[in-house]
């Protein structure tokens, strides 16, 4: 476990340092997948498999993270109709 852990620590601060140009869509996807591949990598080493839980985790996660940024656009969207027609009503 110990072995482990410095790869996942570099991996997070070289995958999160890289979001600087990235769309809302691929921040929240890209962070999922990270995540989703750092929990599968540690779930899966207790298994024996850390490769297979890291790619599995990491296919969940970006799938997370990309229905994340979704609801996230839809709630702003509701805000944004919702402030137009207020604003009409004035």
């Amino acid at each position: 476990m110990r072995s482990l852990t410095l790869p996942l620590i570099v991996a997070a601060t070289l995958a999160t340092s890289g979001c600087a140009d990235m769309s809302d869509t691929g921040r929240r996807t890209g962070t999922g997948a990270a995540g989703g591949a750092a929990a599968g990598a540690i779930i899966g080493s207790f298994s024996g498999n850390a490769g297979t839980g890291a790619l599995i985790g990491a296919g969940v996660g970006a799938a997370g993270g990309y229905l994340y940024d979704r609801s996230k656009k839809k709630e702003e969207a509701a805000y944004q109709s919702g402030y137009q027609q207020g604003q009409q009503g004035r």
